[in-house]
């Protein structure tokens, strides 16, 4: 039996499992907000360097590791936080499909932080 719809907190009805326009609205005002203060991609190791490395890895490594299917994503294994060592070291790279690398990597991240 399917879950009942919600009521949200601005008074909508929502069907159980999405959320709601004022909800969707206040979570991309949050990222926009997070994006702000971020480093840009070069002040975070991705240079050149970094995309010829990713494309080799890619080439070499088509598939993804979590699932098999064809990989768009060169992955961190370790996070690197700015480490340049870390960010160039082959050992620390797997190719992801972009699915496995927003859901299943970002859970295993969250999941590593919390213990």
């Amino acid at each position: 039996m399917p879950a009942p719809p919600r009521l949200c907190s601005c008074g909508a009805i929502v069907p159980a499992g999405d959320l709601c326009a004022c909800q969707r609205d206040t979570i991309r005002v949050r990222k926009r907000r997070y994006d702000a203060t971020r480093p840009n991609s070069r002040q975070r190791g991705y240079t050149r360097q970094w995309e010829a490395l990713r494309a080799e890895f890619l080439r070499l490594h088509p598939t993804c590791a979590f699932c098999g299917a064809e990989a768009q994503v060169v992955d961190h294994i370790q996070r690197h936080h700015g480490n340049v060592a870390l960010v160039m070291n082959w050992n620390n790279l797997q190719s992801l499909c972009k699915r496995c690398h927003d859901s299943e990597k970002q859970r295993q991240e969250r999941a590593n932080v919390r213990t």
